[in-house]
């Protein structure tokens, strides 16, 4: 966020200031989406707890109404009183910093939240894939690698922890746009040209919650709802491989959690991650929505005219950061959109493009800047 951007941002946090928007926000819902916590014993470089602090403390002194992720879909489907300064919170994967840190914060202020778990991860039969590449990159006694990912080759070279971080973020970005086998394999070539092996299971810095911990959590204002069972981007997957990450992360969720929530989120959770096939299989299992990654106000008239509106739904990033939210959740974030002209596809055309079998693909921004072939590439 700019200078300016983080100015005006404190100048709406302050008492009753953000009210003054609140014509823009109503019959629309803020979802906000948190992954990591930070704990500096174990080096976990997460969101800052007094920071989410901050936050909820300025969302209950405002009086912004913090509704469960169902009644957020109930009162959008027009169940109920009509949406005013309504927000929901949400976390993602399962980690154990989410059960240990994050549940408690959220107790202590009274703010539902759901947490959308990765069942195969909380089953300890995997880990996840980017925090395999970190662990590498960490772990590595060489500054130069040379490896396979699809059929490419790439040489990455860095000279400090920035140049190396660097290199890091791209080869993430680049696993994001192969499938699975593809991505397992290029994970492999990593490791190997970096001399470091993979442990089986994840390293206590990058380890699950329990579920012991998920249902503890139940008792207090933390909810659950399935992240798929290996977190494989679906639109990557075939139809089979779809279904059964959908319908086995459920019936696992079901067997383990009190009261599991019949909502989805989508892995990545971009437009191109998932599609008709996808929200055609959460709506055979009797699925009452799901959650995307893409940022924007979910809107009541478009929810109620749109039957598939209710498995695309938006959620805002950077929770934890009190300049951000106040914009979000005050109705200043539709002001900035309006000037600047930047509307996710969402909302300039009212519903994903669902005609097929997979929403369509649009590049990634990043990888576009990127030389993808070849191995003579340097990241800067």
């Amino acid at each position: 966020m700019s200078v300016i951007g983080k100015a005006v941002g404190s100048v709406i946090s302050l008492p009753s200031v953000g009210a003054l928007f609140t014509p823009l926000v109503h019959d629309r819902g803020v979802i906000l989406r948190l992954h990591r916590f930070r704990d500096a014993e174990l080096g976990i470089d997460g969101r800052d707890p007094q920071a989410l602090r901050r936050v909820l403390e300025f969302l209950r002194r405002e009086r912004y109404e913090l509704l469960t992720l169902v009644e957020m879909i109930h009162r959008l489907a027009g169940d109920g009183r009509p949406l005013r300064r309504a927000v929901a919170v949400t976390i993602d994967d399962g980690y154990f910093d989410q059960a240990t840190v994050g549940a408690p914060l959220f107790a202590e202020f009274d703010c539902p939240v759901t947490t959308f778990v990765t069942t195969g991860f909380l089953d300890q039969k995997m880990w996840f894939w980017w925090d395999k590449i970190t662990y590498v990159f960490d772990h590595t006694p060489r500054r130069d690698l040379r490896l396979i990912i699809g059929d490419s080759e790439l040489r990455y070279y860095w000279e400090d922890i920035q140049h190396r971080n660097r290199a890091r973020e791209d080869f993430k970005e680049r696993c994001k746009a192969v499938r699975d086998a593809d991505k397992d394999a290029a994970i492999q070539s990593l490791a190997a040209s970096a001399e470091v092996e993979l442990p089986d299971r994840a390293p206590p810095k990058y380890s699950p919650m329990s579920w012991d911990q998920l249902r503890a959590c139940e008792e207090g204002v933390m909810t659950f709802a399935p992240h798929t069972v290996n977190h494989p981007v679906l639109s990557q997957a075939s139809a089979e491989q779809a279904r059964r990450e959908i319908e086995d992360s459920w019936r696992r969720l079901c067997d383990e959690a009190y009261r599991p929530i019949p909502i989805m989120a989508y892995p990545n959770g971009r437009l191109q991650d998932f599609g008709r096939r996808e929200i055609d299989v959460l709506k055979s299992l009797g699925f009452m929505g799901a959650v995307a990654t893409e940022t924007g106000y979910n809107d009541s008239s478009w929810f109620r005219a749109n039957p598939d509106a209710r498995y695309m739904l938006r959620r805002f990033g950077n929770a934890d950061s009190l300049p951000h939210v106040a914009q979000f959740v005050s109705g200043f974030q539709r002001v900035k959109d309006v000037v600047r002209g930047e509307k996710s596809q969402l909302v300039r055309t009212g519903e994903l493009s669902l005609s097929g079998s997979r929403s369509e693909t649009r590049p990634h921004r990043y990888l576009d800047s990127v030389p993808r072939r070849n191995g003579s590439e340097t990241p800067a």
